[in-house]
């Protein structure tokens, strides 16, 4: 599962579809989640949570 932030999205897309080889599942995360979950690439807030 990767965090990420609106910036970050097509990257982390393109990483778990190489990783797993299947289409991946993006989910926003709820609102009052976002203040504590960082983006894994540049730190800013996560909106999105990409994995299979």
């Amino acid at each position: 599962m990767i965090y990420c932030c609106k910036e970050h999205v097509e990257l982390a897309l393109d990483v778990v579809v190489d990783e797993h080889e299947m289409a991946p599942v993006l989910t926003e995360i709820p609102e009052e989640k976002q203040l504590s979950t960082p983006c894994e690439y540049c730190r800013n807030t996560a909106i999105y949570m990409v994995g299979n």
